[in-house]
Protein backbone atom coordinates (compact mmCIF):
# COMPACT_ATOMS: atom_id res chain seq x y z
CA UNK A 1 0.00 0.00 0.00
CA UNK A 2 1.43 3.55 -0.94
CA UNK A 3 2.12 5.90 1.59
CA UNK A 4 -0.36 8.31 0.49
CA UNK A 5 -3.16 5.67 0.37
CA UNK A 6 -2.33 4.95 4.29
CA UNK A 7 -1.82 8.76 4.99
CA UNK A 8 -5.58 9.15 3.83
CA UNK A 9 -7.11 6.22 5.41
CA UNK A 10 -5.54 7.04 8.67
CA UNK A 11 -6.91 10.97 8.61
CA UNK A 12 -10.42 9.59 7.22
CA UNK A 13 -10.34 6.94 10.22
CA UNK A 14 -9.42 10.01 12.57
CA UNK A 15 -12.01 11.69 11.60
CA UNK A 16 -14.47 9.23 11.94
CA UNK A 17 -12.88 7.72 15.21
CA UNK A 18 -13.35 11.42 16.43
CA UNK A 19 -16.37 11.81 15.65
CA UNK A 20 -17.95 8.73 17.09
CA UNK A 21 -16.17 9.60 20.67
CA UNK A 22 -17.46 13.30 20.54
CA UNK A 23 -21.36 12.52 19.27
CA UNK A 24 -21.18 11.39 23.03
CA UNK A 25 -19.92 14.71 24.54
CA UNK A 26 -21.67 16.84 22.26
CA UNK A 27 -25.25 16.51 24.19
CA UNK A 28 -23.15 17.45 27.54
CA UNK A 29 -21.72 20.40 25.90
CA UNK A 30 -25.00 21.81 24.25
CA UNK A 31 -26.31 21.38 27.66
CA UNK A 32 -23.23 23.52 29.33
CA UNK A 33 -23.07 26.94 30.49
CA UNK A 34 -22.01 28.83 27.38
CA UNK A 35 -19.05 30.28 28.58
CA UNK A 36 -17.79 26.93 30.12
CA UNK A 37 -18.22 24.86 26.88
CA UNK A 38 -16.07 27.38 24.88
CA UNK A 39 -14.13 27.08 27.77
CA UNK A 40 -13.54 23.36 27.97
CA UNK A 41 -13.19 23.84 23.43
CA UNK A 42 -10.00 26.77 24.60
CA UNK A 43 -8.00 24.34 26.37
CA UNK A 44 -8.02 21.44 24.31
CA UNK A 45 -6.52 24.56 21.60
CA UNK A 46 -4.26 25.95 23.86
CA UNK A 47 -2.12 23.57 23.23
CA UNK A 48 -1.87 24.23 19.33
CA UNK A 49 1.90 25.87 20.24
CA UNK A 50 3.04 22.03 20.21
CA UNK A 51 2.31 22.58 15.88
CA UNK A 52 5.98 24.73 15.81
CA UNK A 53 7.51 21.05 15.91
CA UNK A 54 6.72 20.90 12.35
CA UNK A 55 9.79 23.41 12.01
CA UNK A 56 11.51 21.89 14.65
CA UNK A 57 14.70 19.90 12.72
CA UNK A 58 14.78 16.44 13.48
CA UNK A 59 11.55 16.07 14.64
CA UNK A 60 10.48 15.85 11.16
CA UNK A 61 12.22 15.12 7.74
CA UNK A 62 14.86 17.08 5.91
CA UNK A 63 12.24 16.98 2.68
CA UNK A 64 8.98 17.99 4.59
CA UNK A 65 7.55 20.51 2.43
CA UNK A 66 8.33 23.61 3.59
CA UNK A 67 5.53 25.69 2.62
CA UNK A 68 3.58 23.31 4.46
CA UNK A 69 5.95 23.04 7.63
CA UNK A 70 5.76 26.60 8.15
CA UNK A 71 2.21 27.64 7.65
CA UNK A 72 1.47 24.61 9.71
CA UNK A 73 3.75 25.95 12.91
CA UNK A 74 2.59 29.59 12.92
CA UNK A 75 -0.71 29.06 12.28
CA UNK A 76 -0.61 26.36 15.53
CA UNK A 77 0.90 28.69 17.23
CA UNK A 78 -0.99 32.20 16.39
CA UNK A 79 -4.42 29.58 17.19
CA UNK A 80 -2.72 28.43 20.85
CA UNK A 81 -1.60 31.83 21.97
CA UNK A 82 -5.62 33.25 20.81
CA UNK A 83 -6.63 30.18 23.17
CA UNK A 84 -4.74 30.96 25.77
CA UNK A 85 -5.96 34.51 25.58
CA UNK A 86 -9.82 33.67 25.42
CA UNK A 87 -8.62 31.51 28.85
CA UNK A 88 -7.08 35.24 30.58
CA UNK A 89 -9.89 36.99 29.65
CA UNK A 90 -12.66 34.54 31.09
CA UNK A 91 -13.69 37.14 33.96
CA UNK A 92 -13.88 40.17 30.91
CA UNK A 93 -16.94 38.42 29.11
CA UNK A 94 -17.05 41.08 25.76
CA UNK A 95 -12.52 40.06 25.55
CA UNK A 96 -13.31 36.31 26.20
CA UNK A 97 -16.06 36.47 23.28
CA UNK A 98 -13.94 38.19 20.86
CA UNK A 99 -11.05 35.97 21.49
CA UNK A 100 -13.17 32.67 21.11
CA UNK A 101 -14.27 33.81 17.82
CA UNK A 102 -10.94 34.69 17.00
CA UNK A 103 -8.82 31.59 18.06
CA UNK A 104 -11.78 29.71 16.57
CA UNK A 105 -11.86 31.73 12.84
CA UNK A 106 -7.76 31.43 12.92
CA UNK A 107 -7.76 27.80 13.91
CA UNK A 108 -10.03 26.85 11.10
CA UNK A 109 -8.61 28.58 8.96
CA UNK A 110 -5.02 27.28 9.93
CA UNK A 111 -6.62 23.91 9.41
CA UNK A 112 -8.02 24.49 6.07
CA UNK A 113 -4.78 26.23 4.83
CA UNK A 114 -2.96 23.57 5.89
CA UNK A 115 -5.10 20.56 4.08
CA UNK A 116 -4.92 23.00 0.98
CA UNK A 117 -1.41 23.34 1.54
CA UNK A 118 -1.00 19.51 2.13
CA UNK A 119 -2.97 18.81 -0.90
CA UNK A 120 -1.24 21.03 -3.35
CA UNK A 121 2.40 20.16 -2.01
CA UNK A 122 0.76 16.54 -2.18
CA UNK A 123 1.54 15.55 1.41
CA UNK A 124 -0.12 11.97 1.35
CA UNK A 125 3.27 11.25 -0.73
CA UNK A 126 5.83 12.47 1.47
CA UNK A 127 4.33 11.41 4.41
CA UNK A 128 7.14 9.58 6.31
CA UNK A 129 8.64 13.74 6.50
CA UNK A 130 6.15 14.27 8.96
CA UNK A 131 8.36 11.98 11.24
CA UNK A 132 6.73 12.22 14.69
CA UNK A 133 4.59 15.27 13.80
CA UNK A 134 2.75 12.46 11.62
CA UNK A 135 0.41 11.95 15.20
CA UNK A 136 -0.22 15.23 15.08
CA UNK A 137 -1.57 15.14 11.97
CA UNK A 138 -3.76 11.92 12.39
CA UNK A 139 -4.78 12.18 15.93
CA UNK A 140 -4.84 15.83 17.38
CA UNK A 141 -5.90 17.74 13.76
CA UNK A 142 -9.60 15.76 13.58
CA UNK A 143 -10.53 16.56 17.14
CA UNK A 144 -9.37 20.03 16.58
CA UNK A 145 -11.15 20.73 13.34
CA UNK A 146 -14.71 19.26 14.99
CA UNK A 147 -14.22 21.20 18.16
CA UNK A 148 -14.10 24.39 15.87
CA UNK A 149 -17.55 23.08 14.03
CA UNK A 150 -19.02 22.84 17.48
CA UNK A 151 -17.35 26.30 19.01
CA UNK A 152 -19.26 27.89 16.06
CA UNK A 153 -22.57 25.84 16.52
CA UNK A 154 -22.31 26.93 19.89
CA UNK A 155 -21.51 30.56 19.04
CA UNK A 156 -24.87 30.63 16.88
CA UNK A 157 -26.99 29.44 19.62
CA UNK A 158 -28.82 32.02 21.61
CA UNK A 159 -27.77 32.56 24.91
CA UNK A 160 -30.78 31.25 26.83
CA UNK A 161 -30.37 27.92 24.45
CA UNK A 162 -29.31 25.41 27.11
CA UNK A 163 -32.03 24.82 29.03
CA UNK A 164 -33.79 22.38 26.30
CA UNK A 165 -30.80 20.43 26.03
CA UNK A 166 -30.41 19.48 29.45
CA UNK A 167 -33.32 16.82 28.93
CA UNK A 168 -31.71 15.22 26.22
CA UNK A 169 -28.73 14.51 28.44
CA UNK A 170 -30.41 13.42 31.51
Amino acid sequence: MSPAIVFNIHLIMGYVAWLLCFGTFWPKLRAMDRVEAQRLIAMLHSFRFFGLVFILPGFTGPALPPGFALFAAYGDLATGLLAMAALAAIRIRPLFWLAVLTFNTVGAADLLVNYYHGVRLDLPSAAGELGAAYAIVMLYVPILMITHVAAFALLLRPANDTTRHNAAVD
